[in-house]
């Protein structure tokens, strides 16, 4: 891990360039496009670091490694994704660390996620997660389960559903996960029609350091950048 501001803030120069070329094919703003960095390898001094060089949103894996790193007071402005998959029993712990839940993926977590959020009176942003590719043993509902999810979510009075997130397979060229970024993508135009307020399906969180310029080109609005962003630079 780069243990110079420096090599962090290079870095982060370099995802954001590689944002704007893969905006700029698909005839996109690339200031539309939110950068969250995947902290979940890295201590607060990188965190600090690229959080100095522009970056805002940061997404952690794991209840208990987010709760230690962003204990408070945490960095004004700071938004704090949980990105990794959510057990029933870190809810609680979850809704008051987290800005945002990522990885909502079963009716029964979005039955628990309300009453911790109803019970702390909050309004909690969530993602639906869905396993695009039905990967065995990766998280992620079904994407014929999706819309259940998504009226479950709509439902909930404490939960705010802001739209869809996945996790391609590892592919050996990164065009080859273009058709999982695309069937989000039509899923999300398939569930804006259960709502009114277009915010609810605003978000695309699809795209990682190995293939995020091809999530770009398909609709992403969230990219999540780990090893790009805290790797050295070579």
């Amino acid at each position: 891990m780069p243990e110079r501001s420096g090599d962090i803030a290079e870095s982060i120069a370099s995802v954001h360039r590689r944002v704007a070329r893969a905006a700029g094919r698909a005839g996109r703003d690339p200031t539309k496009i939110t950068l969250v960095a995947v902290s979940k390898t890295v201590g607060l001094d990188a965190i600090r670091a690229a959080f100095a060089a522009g970056v805002r949103n940061f997404g952690e894996n794991r209840v208990n490694d987010a709760s230690q790193k962003f204990c408070e007071p945490r960095l004004a402005g700071l938004i704090l994704h949980m990105v990794g998959q959510l057990q029933t029993n870190k809810a609680r712990e979850a809704i008051s660390t987290f800005d945002i839940i990522e990885s909502v993926d079963r009716v029964h977590l979005v039955e628990v996620l309300q009453r911790e959020a109803e019970r702390v009176n909050r309004l909690v942003p969530v993602l639906i997660q869905i396993n695009v590719a039905r990967e065995f043993r990766k998280a992620g509902c079904a994407p014929d389960e999706a819309l259940e999810l998504v009226r479950a979510v709509r439902d909930r009075p404490n939960l705010q559903l802001r739209g869809l997130m996945t996790i391609a397979p590892l592919v050996a060229n990164a065009k080859d996960a273009r058709p999982y970024f695309r069937a989000l993508a039509e899923l999300r135009d398939c569930f804006s029609s259960e709502f009114e307020n277009s915010d609810a399906m605003s978000v695309l969180s699809m795209g990682m350091s190995d293939d995020f310029e091809v999530a770009i080109e398909e609709g992403a609005t969230h990219v999540r950048i780990g090893r790009a962003l805290f790797s050295p630079i070579v």
